[in-house]
């Protein structure tokens, strides 16, 4: 059995746009020439919410899911933090984000189910944020934290970085509004199942756009801007 791809979705997803920003630590190391980053405003909160659809596509498998969000929780998470943690003057800054939710996930297979789960049990999420023109959005999954699984007709799942963390490249987007943009973005992925799944598939992709919202002040947007001295 095949599962026919949809036509392509230019739906750009801000791929977790205000999930946690409870500030893990800068990242060292940067390259000559990377400008330092800041996060603003300092300890408020955010929630990043999928602007549209999220499309995930692994192999001839393209999911579909109406709604993503990570709304700000308890604890340090979805918070800019204060203080030093929230500037690296030599590149990004890796803040760990909330595992975003996604609901209503569909196929155009019918007969077909699907669930997306997420989960930190290995480790956070995080995303490395950076400013420049445009600013990057670096999204960090820990080892088998997603998985998309289907039921019915066929009974797949595909876990994603299963062998360790791993990174999906995207954008910052601030003028418009704060945003995470992955468009088809890769990730590696184990798929598994019954005989028709394609075991042969290792990377998938996924195309979002996240609004980052401050739930402490709307009217201050969040912002990634240059990292400044002293």
């Amino acid at each position: 059995m095949i599962i026919h791809k949809n036509s392509r979705r230019s739906s750009s997803l801000l791929l977790l746009s205000g999930a946690t920003l409870m500030l893990a630590a800068a990242t060292p190391g940067a390259a000559a020439g990377v400008p330092g980053t800041s996060l603003s405003p300092a300890g408020h909160r955010f929630s990043a919410v999928a602007a549209g659809p999220v499309v995930f596509e692994a192999g001839p498998i393209v999911v579909t899911c109406a709604a993503s969000s990570s709304p700000p929780g308890t604890g340090s998470r979805n918070t800019i933090p204060d203080g030093p943690a929230a500037a690296n003057p030599a590149g990004p800054v890796a803040v760990r984000i909330a595992p975003p939710t996604f609901k209503d996930c569909t196929t155009d297979a019918p007969g077909l189910r699907v669930a997306v789960e997420t989960n930190e049990a290995a480790g956070p999420w995080q995303v490395q944020l950076q400013y420049g023109t445009p600013g990057t959005a670096r999204l960090s999954i820990p080892s088998g934290g997603f998985a998309l699984r289907t039921s019915g007709l066929l009974a797949c799942t595909a876990t994603a970085a299963p062998n360790g963390p791993a990174t999906a490249e995207g954008r910052w987007r601030q003028e418009g509004g704060p945003a995470v943009l992955l468009e088809r973005a890769p990730i590696p992925v184990k798929l598994e199942g019954s005989f028709f799944c394609a075991t042969s598939v290792t990377s998938a992709t996924i195309t979002a756009e996240y609004t980052v919202r401050n739930t402490t002040d709307p009217a201050r947007p969040i912002t990634v801007g240059p990292s400044l001295p002293g």
